[in-house]
């Protein structure tokens, strides 16, 4: 059940209103379907990169293109009525300078409809994040583990173990925060320092792989079903297991055709009535 029971589309403002209270409620979504099944039931979606391995069987999101967050931003934002729908922008497309950030992001929003974009980086992104919301695009940022970076830290692995980098990821958070972010994502820290960040920062953290004590938390919607068995990381739980249903499914579909038992009279018309022995 929905914790709002507001009629309007939730809004920037509205999540940002929810720091330190009801946890804000996210998933990421790229198909219309997928985003009618889920609009009642979240705050927040997110049209994530993470299509690239999710959709197009990519080995990470670095393949990801504009016109491809573009389309399936579109696709979400047809399929909800309720959530605030965040997309986004897909790596070499904002970090080079932030007019070509702001080029980039005021096409997904005009082409799209959502209510604004998501960009990975701390401090070194604070430039940007505060050129795109001083021009009217909100930001969603994200650090801890960001996997358009991924090759440079040496793959996917919990960050903020060593002091070092703790601070490092806490003063990317307060940057991104005095920057203008409306939220921030935390990806794969460890849960004291993401607990920490929370408490530091004035707007809300969406955690994942992070702390309970984040302001609200998001998985990628087909780790949740069970519907993407390639890799299962530490912080999912599997709410369901679609795969195997979907396989079920297939297998006795093909069984049924082999035997000529599909399509029996209720699927076709005209059918003559079997004659009788």
């Amino acid at each position: 059940m929905s914790v709002s029971t507001t009629a309007h589309r939730i809004t920037v403002p509205d999540i940002q209103a929810r720091k330190g209270g009801v946890p804000v409620v996210c998933l990421t979504a790229y198909t219309t379907p997928m985003a009618r099944l889920l609009d009642d039931h979240v705050d927040l979606l997110l049209v994530g990169d993470s299509l690239a391995m999710v959709v197009y069987g990519f080995d990470s999101t670095l393949a990801v293109t504009l016109d491809m967050m573009i389309a399936h931003g579109a696709a979400v934002v047809r399929g909800t009525k309720k959530a605030c729908v965040i997309v986004d922008m897909p790596f070499g497309t904002y970090q080079e300078s932030p007019q070509l950030a702001f080029r980039n992001a005021a096409r997904v929003m005009a082409e799209t409809g959502c209510g604004g974009v998501k960009v990975e980086g701390g401090a070194e992104m604070a430039e940007t994040i505060h050129f795109l919301t001083g021009r009217g695009v909100p930001v969603f940022g994200h650090v801890g583990l960001m996997p358009q970076s991924v090759h440079t830290v040496g793959g996917y692995r919990a960050r903020g173990r060593k002091n070092q980098d703790a601070a490092a990821i806490l003063a990317d958070a307060r940057a991104v925060a005095e920057a203008g972010a409306f939220a921030l994502v935390i990806e794969s820290t460890m849960e004291p320092l993401a607990r920490r960040i929370t408490k530091a920062v004035p707007i809300p953290t969406i955690g994942i792989g992070a702390s309970a004590a984040c302001d609200g938390q998001i998985l990628v919607t087909d780790d949740l079903l069970g519907l993407f068995p390639d890799f299962t990381p530490k912080f999912v739980k599997r709410y369901a297991e679609l795969g195997r249903v979907v396989e079920k499914a297939a297998e006795s579909y093909a069984d049924e055709v082999r035997r000529r038992r599909f399509p029996g009279p209720d699927q076709v018309f005209g059918a003559k009535p079997a004659k009788r022995r």
